[in-house]
């Protein structure tokens, strides 16, 4: 028979609440973040709101340039005029306050981090908001004019090119994100040699099926034109080179600091 100073003793409802504490502080910080992640782009958005028209006219230039001068673009339903430079205000509050909202992330995960993991994070977020930046601002000052110039070009005798403002808008917001996130290329490769998933001698030998993914990712992120599809994927290769080029960098300099550190002992 067993002996009743065995049994296990009942749950302490103290050690309950102990446990549920952190939790519970971990979800009033985290709510607390995303507050002033909307409060951000709240601010953002109601101060450009004014601007809404001016600011579609300007994301609108590089095809309002190479249209015939007897055409334009056109609204095609009722509420367009309104609901799509509106859009366009909200989404462009979103990309001003991503140095905001990916700050807020590192600050949310950073109690929970390493030290040197730490030293890390900030300048791959920096570096990762840049290349966004970077990525957005190529397709609008390279792809968008070259992409616009041959479709209009293209358009059979007869035909008008009247381009919709919200399908415009959903077209460039697809660029935009394309890009954006093409440009990110060196941060992921950087990322992968960095936790060991793969080595800097692994990719280069991989580098043949990679500069042919990225073709397939520009076939399928771009416009069905060769120029876009180019545009997207040339950027891409180059910029994995970049990733591979620091990366390797990096583990010279860490094997460098191993050593000396060897040496001390």
């Amino acid at each position: 028979m067993t002996h009743p100073s065995s049994s296990p003793p009942p749950d302490d409802p103290k050690d309950r609440i102990d446990q549920e504490q952190p939790f519970l502080s971990h979800l009033v910080e985290l709510r607390d973040r995303l507050l002033r992640i909307l409060l951000i782009v709240g601010i953002v958005f109601l101060l450009l709101v004014p601007f809404a028209n001016k600011i579609y006219t300007l994301l609108a230039t590089p095809l309002l340039t190479h249209l015939p001068e007897s055409s334009s673009m056109i609204a095609t339903e009722v509420a367009s005029p309104f609901l799509t430079p509106f859009k366009l205000t909200l989404v462009l509050s979103i990309f001003i306050a991503i140095p905001v909202i990916l700050y807020q992330a590192w600050a949310f995960m950073a109690p929970g981090l390493y030290r040197h993991e730490r030293r890390l994070v900030l300048p791959l977020l920096v570096s990762s908001t840049a290349l966004f930046y970077i990525g957005m601002a190529f397709a609008y000052y390279v792809v968008m004019p070259l992409v616009f110039g041959f479709l209009t070009s293209t358009a059979p005798e007869g035909v008008a090119v009247m381009t919709d403002i919200s399908k415009y808008l959903d077209f460039v917001l697809k660029m935009f994100f394309a890009f954006g996130v093409a440009f990110e290329v060196p941060v992921a490769t950087f990322l992968l040699v960095l936790t060991g998933v793969v080595t800097p001698d692994r990719l280069a030998a991989l580098r043949p099926y990679i500069v042919v993914g990225a073709f397939v990712i520009g076939m399928l992120l771009t416009p069905p034109d060769i120029f876009s599809q180019t545009l997207l994927a040339i950027p891409m290769w180059l910029l994995f080179e970049a990733g591979l080029f620091f990366s390797r960098l990096m583990l010279r300099r860490r094997q460098a600091a191993e050593e000396a550190v060897n040496d001390r002992n």
